[in-house]
Formats: C-alpha cells, sequence, structure tokens
C-alpha cells in the first residue's frame, strides 16, 4: 500500500504543508479516500488488510496489558475487519465484543470473524458513528480511528464514547500518541504529516492533547499505557 498508493501523494508534502489541503486521490480525481476506497471492493480489501497487519502487534499488546477483567462487553468503533475485537476475545472469555464499522466494512468482518471460529463471542455490527449513537457497552475502543479527523469531529468521538458507557466504563484509543514535548516519537509526528497529506484538518496528538478533550465532554481519570513500538493507548475512564 505504501509503494502503489502512498508514495506518489507523499512526492507532494510541499504542497500540503503550503496549503493545508489533502494530496491524496481528491486532488486528483474529487473523491475522497474513504469514497475512492468504498467504491473499489478488492482494493477496499487490501486497504483492511494493510491496517490490519499495521495494527495487530498494538491490538494483541492491548489485550494484554489493559485490565479487562473487570469488563464484560466491548465496542470496537471503526472495528474494520474486527481484529481488535478478537484479539480481545481470546484472551478474555469473559468478554463480549462488537465491531463497529459502516455496512460495506462490517461484511468483510463478518466473514474474518466466521474464519477465525469467534462468532459466538464477536459480532460484527453496522453504524455511522458521526449519525448515530455509540452503542452501549462498558468499555468503548478506537484503534486508530481519531487521528484521521479534526477537533471538532475528534470531540463528537469523544463525547459519544462518554455518553455510550456506564459509570466505571473506559473510552480506549490506539494510537501513536506523539510526547507531550514532541521531540521523542517521530513515528507519531510523521503519521501526523501523513494525516495531513491523506485529510488535510486531520492530525496525531499527544496524550496531554488526549486528557484535555475527554475532561472536557466529563471524563476526569487518564492514563496511557505503551503498546508496540511508538503506539499507546489513551484511556479515559468515566
Amino acid at each position: 500500500m505504501a509503494n502503489a498508493r502512498l508514495y506518489r501523494f507523499w512526492g507532494d508534502l510541499t504542497e500540503g504543508l503550503k496549503t493545508g489541503r489533502p494530496q491524496n486521490e481528491i486532488k486528483h480525481t474529487g473523491a475522497s479516500m474513504f469514497a475512492e476506497l468504498y467504491s473499489k471492493p478488492d482494493r477496499l480489501e487490501q486497504f483492511m488488510d494493510a491496517m490490519s497487519g499495521i495494527s495487530k502487534g498494538n491490538f494483541q499488546a492491548l489485550a494484554e496489558k489493559f485490565d479487562f477483567s473487570r469488563y464484560r462487553t466491548i465496542c470496537d468503533i471503526g472495528g474494520a475487519t474486527g481484529q481488535l475485537s478478537m484479539c480481545v476475545a481470546r484472551r478474555h472469555p469473559q468478554v463480549q465484543c462488537t465491531s463497529a464499522d459502516l455496512p460495506v466494512v462490517t461484511a468483510i468482518a463478518e466473514r474474518r470473524i466466521a474464519a477465525a471460529e469467534l462468532a459466538d463471542r464477536v459480532s460484527a455490527r453496522s453504524l455511522d458513528f458521526f449519525v448515530e449513537p455509540l452503542p452501549t457497552a462498558d468499555v468503548i475502543t478506537m484503534g486508530m480511528i481519531l487521528h484521521d479527523w479534526n477537533l471538532e469531529k475528534k470531540m463528537h468521538l469523544i463525547r459519544a464514547a462518554y455518553d455510550a458507557l456506564p459509570p466505571g466504563g473506559a473510552c480506549v484509543v490506539v494510537e501513536n500518541l506523539i510526547d507531550d514535548a514532541r521531540r521523542e516519537n517521530g513515528f507519531g509526528l510523521l503519521m501526523s504529516l501523513n494525516m495531513l497529506i491523506e485529510f488535510g484538518e486531520a492530525f496525531d496528538f499527544t496524550a496531554a492533547d488526549f486528557f484535555g478533550w475527554c475532561r472536557q465532554v466529563g471524563f476526569r481519570t487518564m492514563e496511557v499505557i505503551p503498546l508496540a513500538g511508538p503506539a499507546s493507548a489513551g484511556v479515559a475512564y468515566k
């Protein structure tokens, strides 16, 4: 994916920095990245597989390091192939998992969940998370989702997660959290540039940024859990 798709867009990084506008498909065809992907099933599945490969180590680390023992349900928002939910289900037999995404993606998740023989513990649900309320769950997760959006939409998702959680519930975001001084996590900074290339207004963020947004909607207790490589889980408890 990096070679066939992203390389040529990064060639226009200078223009992106000067204009703040995306440099991907929308510049050449007028269609957004997601519109292009959703219109081509084979390419969409290739993209989902690429994202699964990038994220698997982080999701396995989350299942190992986060204390799921006191929770019974999770809903993974923007769950793609259902991989995060499946990682949690394999390690924590008491947890029922829901992977929520748009219908065209949910069909892929259903096949992957069935192939993993986890359909009794993991379900795929169709959801437009900017239009519909998030499903109620003890834990709401977002794996590499929050960085796709501008601040207004980030706040919408964090507020929606807060509303969907019971007291004591947790919102968990898996991201390449940039260190607060913005001097150490070079990968997170580069990923933020990639979000500029892809979406223009989108950006990666620090733990301090995330904690501040969470406090605005009502969360009071937060922590960071290091995962694999440059990635971490930002956790906010209701």
